[in-house]
């Protein structure tokens, strides 16, 4: 089958695509802009990828005819904008005009569990792009999942923050809610079960693990699997915004994904129909099971995607990828030029290392406290680290900075900074050879904005002398 497979960079997109394959399918990735599509990785070559902004109806004029299925796998939960419900509802629209005019005789759509008769706003939104798609003429699939417990996914980290990081929760009264949480192996198979299936052609299924927990028991049976003594004390005076701070201050979330999953965790998320068990019998993975499962994907290096590694600001801003070129003008360099006698791999390996547990190898409270100060000021801090301790890919989200290039042949790594800024930053490493030598070139770059953005560089100068200084000596002697 030839199928359009949108959110290709998603946490979701990134699991399925490589499942499809597998099966023998034809798969069209459709991203925003290809270069932040992983096209070195396995199946680079085995896939087309077409450029296409949902917002933008005259740019998906490149959705071949000749498709057999879709899956609409995009969302805005980390959105900023106020209005993402409306944008959500556009993009669902002009993707139905533009499916509408191919061969596809079948959408699947992944959205939440939408059972409570009061849904909060992002609950609400992602059921008005359900309705959306159900208008098409082409037989829609809707998949309604609870909590997805994985590697990498938003829901697992926020629980492993919470839980490894404090020993004594005073929680918001949401944590009586009750969910029904489901692995996200057990979701890819679901949706790739249903593809081509005529028995799902316009039906909604629920989809869930075998658990019904409330928000409490999951915290504590984290806790047990990783043999953690906590207290979790409910308290009723967390208003929604408190809570919702109190996510943002404790975990690696930005502030309005928090707000996002607070708003939803007042409705209870649990399954209200099991037809999908009839239509496609399957023993799902257990809360503690798949738990399990992502501490073992973790331990061995081998996440496949991560929510971080979606663009801060969700999938309607702008492409961060727009900042590849570091600009020569109209900015203020601070440059470190480091000799070394070592080989050039070790360096670069070093290099690719960089953030996450690992740290920034000189003053790494320095760079705790920053990611402190950006938090308290509304930014994302630096909790995210870093999807894998073994690679690194352009798209990655690596602390507060963004990957935008990580070209280990030409032994080039450029960094996007996503923290609050007066201006914009980045930070580039460079491994030069030439007449037999070897030099790191580490060079942090910063376009002020305005009066305040030239005062902020000048205040940061005494600390960059030490930083970047002391950073590019342990980057060529660490071992």
């Amino acid at each position: 089958m030839k199928i359009l497979l949108t959110g290709a960079n998603g946490y979701i997109g990134t699991r399925i695509l490589p499942v499809l394959l597998q099966l023998g399918h034809e798969v069209v990735c459709m991203v925003r802009d290809k270069r932040r599509f992983k096209e070195d990785s396995d199946f680079g070559d085995k896939v087309k990828i077409i450029t296409g902004d949902l917002l933008k109806s005259e740019t998906l004029k490149d959705i071949p005819a000749d498709l057999d299925a879709a899956y609409y796998l995009v969302h805005s939960m980390s959105s900023n904008n106020d209005a993402f419900d409306k944008l959500e509802s556009d993009s669902a629209k002009n993707f139905v005009q533009a499916i509408e005019q191919t061969q596809c005789k079948q959408l699947i759509f992944l959205t939440g569990i939408v059972n409570d008769d009061k849904l909060s706003k992002h609950l609400t939104s992602r059921f008005e792009v359900e309705r959306i798609l159900k208008s098409s003429k082409v037989p829609c699939t809707t998949l309604r999942a609870a909590i997805i417990i994985g590697s990498g996914s938003a829901s697992f980290e926020i629980i492993r923050d919470l839980v490894e990081k404090l020993p004594v929760m005073i929680a918001p009264k949401w944590v009586k809610t009750r969910c029904q949480p489901i692995s996200i192996r057990d979701v890819v198979a679901y949706l790739t079960s249903v593809l081509g299936m005529e028995e799902s052609f316009n039906k909604t299924f629920d989809i869930g693990g075998p658990d019904i927990l409330t928000y409490r028991e999951m915290l504590t049976k984290y806790a047990s699997v990783r043999n953690l003594k906590r207290w979790i004390i409910g308290v009723p005076f967390l208003t929604p915004r408190l809570s919702s701070l109190w996510l943002y201050f404790v975990t690696s979330v930005p502030y309005q994904l928090a707000r996002s999953l607070v708003d939803s965790m007042v409705n209870e998320v649990i399954c209200k129909n099991d037809d999908i068990k009839k239509l496609i019998p399957r023993k799902c993975l257990s809360y503690t099971e798949a738990l399990t499962l992502a501490f073992e994907k973790i331990e061995q290096n081998s996440i496949v995607s991560s929510w971080k590694d979606a663009l801060n600001r969700g999938y309607l801003e702008t492409s961060f990828m727009d900042q590849i070129r570091v600009p020569q003008n109209g900015t203020m360099e601070y440059k470190v030029k480091m000799p070394f006698n070592r080989t050039s791999d070790e360096v670069l390996d070093n290099i690719w290392s960089i953030g996450g547990s690992r740290g920034w190898y000189y003053w790494d409270w320095i760079w705790e406290l920053r990611g402190l100060l950006d938090r308290m000021v509304g930014g994302i801090g630096s909790r995210r680290g870093r999807t894998s301790n073994a690679d690194i890919k352009a798209g990655d989200a690596l602390d507060f900075w963004r990957v935008l290039l990580a070209d280990k042949q030409n032994k080039r790594l450029l960094l996007y900074a996503e923290m609050k800024l007066p201006g914009e930053a980045w930070l580039e490493f460079k491994v030069l050879e030439r007449n037999g030598s070897s030099v790191l070139s580490q060079i942090a770059t910063f376009r002020p904005n305005g009066l305040w953005g030239r005062v902020y560089w000048y205040l940061m100068w005494p600390f960059h002398l030490f930083i970047f200084n002391g950073m590019a000596k342990q980057i060529t002697r660490f071992k």
